[in-house]
């Protein structure tokens, strides 16, 4: 999973908001048919080589206008462990969705929106639930009870080792309206935890798994298993899923079709609906790589075709460095979640692509396809040990990155992070990060990689992962079981340094693995300069003034200037001073060259020649500041472009705010004035001032042409464009 968690631009968490800106075995035929019980009764004797430990085959049915699913399934269950069994469990996560207060939390700020656009909603429409209607075995009822989550069910006779069950189980589901891993938007459904699926059974504990779906992240836990599923669904709908897919018409219902898919040793099944899906579909190779979209804006089949590029060229690198993706399909589900993109077993599902989209450097999606090793092939506890999926799947979109020649989203990127802040251990459980699971799993979690690849050279580190990619290829991982793989491959030395870094809170890359100060600096002008590029071009037609705009065109190298108010006194003067300071300490980070300018006679020699080609932020009181002063006539002109009434805001006692206009001498340049209208600001709105002035020129907020504060420093009015990526970066 990738998630955005970009809430302001500090030193510490610009490693995260740019990454998201800039984000020889078997092979399994996936047409076989899911095999039958190997005798009628339920219970029998099943050969370990012969069956995955768990088969399913369920029946389900939409009911789209209700939004429910109406099921049932046939589970199988070998007993693998050594214990005697007397229930078995199952996991009805759909159940998270019961109330707000198990729901999970990262899409409530989406839900909240699409409450406001859709007011007839009430709210016990975006909460969902699993009801079960019968567990039974050889026609005789079961014993059961489903609460928090788990489903307990009681067996007529105990199960011995090496012996299965085939229990069968009706249920309903209701799909909750909004954002979640199961709810409907608009024209899509997004299907996951839509069935009671198989708990995980530690026989070393002698229990059944049964955690609660977390949250805050993910609690994702599964033994793979074959799947033989058939959807009735509307017959206008396209129905993605995972493996081989057939569909016929419902014999009974016209207007209907049954959608049948066999998915051999695949971890967990979901499915993506919609009645206007596009579908796009390439094979090469054997491998069939399909993206499912709403064709909904023009040149959207080219973006979706170099999507599709991108998946062949990770899927090839995956498979050359850590061991051959064993499927014959790959397929990708567009969904309106934002902010979230979510992995799942030969499936992942991503927002919606956009106008600007670039595929070729999407790390996002290289991240989601990385996880099809770590998650959906080798299996472990996201709840307990999410390092083993996250950590290696986003060392592994860096890895991709890098053997891409990308400079800037390669390795440079993990030696840039700093994680010294961070007090939690890599191999730490969801629980104990808090809300701390991003910066701990994914950026010292990938760095902890780094570390040793560096330790031991690429070569012996693509062994290593090769050696650990067989031993757990369709089963659960531990971290014990990577650090003895590690052991075994590599040395006793290399398992005791790895086994030091996860544990240790104070873990931090070596300082031989990390950037110099001078490659550091030059590292994040390129960032940030990619980074305001990207951003401004999500907005087709924006306009030349814009604030931000001003500081994407100095780190594209063109002249930046700050000229002050060389009239300011006593208390303006220390103001206008912090506020330097800060604009100083923003374009420092970013390693942007500037002129700064306070006396006025300098001011008058280079006006017309040297100003007169460089963009400026023009500080302070217009009666005090000499540059305004010069160019008034021009300036008022300039501002009836972007609507702002120059006269009329500037006069207003107890105001301050910015504009930006074209430069009056250049029209290639452009002119940004922060300004009070008082002597000074009153003490109180300092900050506040501040504030919104890094704001109106960050990459991350909404593109201001200008605005005016009043007293207190709070905004009274404005004019700006909506940054679609502004939203991701909002505060909680």
């Amino acid at each position: 999973m990738y998630r955005s968690t970009i809430q302001s631009v500090s030193k510490k968490a610009l490693a995260y908001s740019l990454a998201f800106t800039l984000a020889a075995f078997p092979v399994v035929n996936a047409t076989q048919a899911l095999a039958a019980p190997a005798a009628s009764s339920a219970r029998s004797s099943l050969a370990a080589e012969a069956l995955a430990p768990v088969q399913y085959r369920i029946d389900a049915r939409l009911d789209e206008n209700n939004m429910r699913i109406k099921g049932s399934e046939t589970v199988t269950y070998r007993n693998t462990s050594n214990d005697t069994l007397q229930e078995i469990v199952f996991h009805t996560f759909a159940d998270a969705n019961r109330s707000k207060a198990t729901q999970t939390s990262m899409f409530e700020r989406n839900n909240e929106e699409i409450q406001k656009e859709n007011p007839q909603k009430k709210p016990e429409d975006f909460l969902g639930s699993i009801d079960i209607r019968s567990a039974a075995a050889d026609g005789q009822s079961l014993v059961f009870s489903n609460s928090n989550q788990a489903l307990t069910v009681e067996l007529k006779q105990e199960l011995k080792p090496g012996e299965a069950v085939t229990v069968e189980i009706g249920f309903e589901v209701k799909i909750p309206y909004g954002m979640q891993r199961l709810s409907y938007y608009k024209d899509i459904i997004n299907g996951a935890h839509w069935f009671p699926v198989m708990s995980v059974y530690d026989e070393n504990k002698h229990e059944w798994d049964r955690t609660k779906y977390s949250k805050t992240f993910e609690s994702d836990y599964y033994v793979s298993s074959d799947f033989e599923v058939h959807f009735n669904v509307p017959e206008a709908y396209q129905m993605l899923m995972p493996g081989n897919i057939t569909t016929q018409a419902d014999p009974k219902e016209p207007g209907r079709k049954i959608v049948t898919a066999r998915a051999d040793n695949t971890r967990e099944f979901v499915f993506f609906a919609s009645p206007n899906y596009k579908v796009e579909s390439v094979t090469r190779d054997g491998l069939t790589v399909e993206y499912y979209y709403s064709d909904n804006m023009p040149g959207k089949k080219k973006l979706v075709d170099g999507y599709i590029d991108t998946a062949f060229e990770a899927i090839s690198f995956f498979s050359e460095k850590y061991g051959k993706y064993p499927y014959s399909e790959f397929r990708i589900a567009e969904s309106y979640v934002e902010g979230v993109a979510v992995e799942f077993a030969r499936v992942i599902q991503m927002g919606q692509i956009q106008p600007n989209s670039d595929p070729a450097h999407d790390y996002v999606f290289v991240h989601e396809i990385a996880h099809q090793w770590f998650h959906a092939l080798i299996g472990n506890s996201s709840e307990t040990e999410s390092f083993l999926d996250e950590g290696l799947a986003d060392f592994s979109k860096v890895y991709f990155a890098e053997k891409q020649g990308d400079d800037l989203n390669g390795f440079k990127s993990i030696q840039i992070d700093d994680v010294s802040w961070i007090d939690k251990p890599i191999a730490s459980t969801n629980t104990e990060v808090g809300d701390m699971e991003s910066p701990t799993f994914y950026n010292k979690g990938r760095q902890a990689i780094y570390q040793l690849y560096r330790m031991v050279g690429e070569d012996k580190f693509d062994s290593f992962m090769q050696e650990y990619f067989k031993r757990y290829e369709y089963k659960n991982a531990t971290i014990q079981g990577l650090l003895q793989t590690i052991q075994d491959t590599l040395d006793d030395e290399a398992r005791k340094e790895m086994d030091t870094i996860l544990h240790d809170s104070d873990f931090v890359l070596k300082p031989e693995y990390q950037l110099s100060e001078a490659e550091a600096a030059a590292y994040w002008h390129e960032q940030f300069k990619n980074t305001y590029h990207s951003s401004l071009t999500q907005v087709p037609n924006l306009p030349s003034e814009t604030m931000s705009r001003i500081v994407d065109k100095a780190l594209q190298g063109e002249p930046l200037t700050i000229v002050l108010s060389d009239q300011a006194v006593g208390k303006a003067k220390e103001q206008q001073q912090t506020i330097l300071s800060k604009l100083e300490g923003t374009l420092g980070i970013m390693g942007t060259p500037y002129e700064v300018i306070s006396d006025r006679q300098t001011l008058k020699n280079i006006l017309k020649k040297e100003l007169g080609t460089s963009n400026i932020i023009a500080i302070g009181n217009y009666k005090t500041n000499g540059l305004i002063q010069a160019l008034k006539p021009g300036i008022i002109q300039k501002s009836e472009a972007i609507g702002f009434d120059w006269k009329n805001k500037l006069n207003q006692k107890t105001s301050s705010g910015a504009y930006v206009i074209k430069h009056p001498y250049n029209q290639n340049r452009l002119l940004l004035h922060i300004f009070w209208n008082d002597e000074a600001l009153s003490s109180n709105a300092v900050e506040l001032f501040a504030e919104q002035m890094l704001r109106g020129i960050s990459f991350s907020s909404d593109f201001y042409q200008y605005y005016v504060l009043d007293k207190a420093g709070s905004i009274a009015t404005d004019k700006k464009i909506t940054n679609p990526m502004s939203k991701l970066f909002a505060e909680d």
